[in-house]
Formats: C-alpha cells, structure tokens, sequence
C-alpha cells in the first residue's frame, strides 16, 4: 500500500500546534471590507483553531492518521 499523499491545499491553509492542534486563519478576510466594522476585522486577523467536529477530516488531509 503506498503513502497516502498530503493534500496541498489544506498543507497551506493549517498549521500543527506543539499540542497536536490544528491552528486556522479566519475567513472572511479577503476583499469587501469596506462595510465591515473595524472590531469585525481586527477579530478576523486573529487565527483560531479547528474544531473538534473538523478536526479528523484535517488531519486526515495534512497524513498525519
């Protein structure tokens, strides 16, 4: 059986925490930003992790069970 292969796409967009977490930058982020509230947009900088319903299926992505 070969390895299975890293899904670049979700290698990019998480990181591993030192404790096996998964850490994610915010969505939303991007453009239209005008008309978002400078407290919305100071919140969305701040990254977060994944949650422990998606956390399987994330991890699954980056190899590592």
């Amino acid at each position: 059986m070969p390895k299975m292969k890293t899904h670049r796409g979700a290698a990019k967009r998480f990181t591993l925490t030192g404790n096996g977490k998964i850490k994610k930058n915010k969505a939303y982020r991007s453009h239209i930003l005008e008309k978002k509230a400078p407290e919305r947009k100071r919140n969305l900088r701040k990254a977060e992790l994944v949650s422990a319903a998606d956390e399987r299926r994330v991890k699954r992505m980056l190899g590592l069970r």
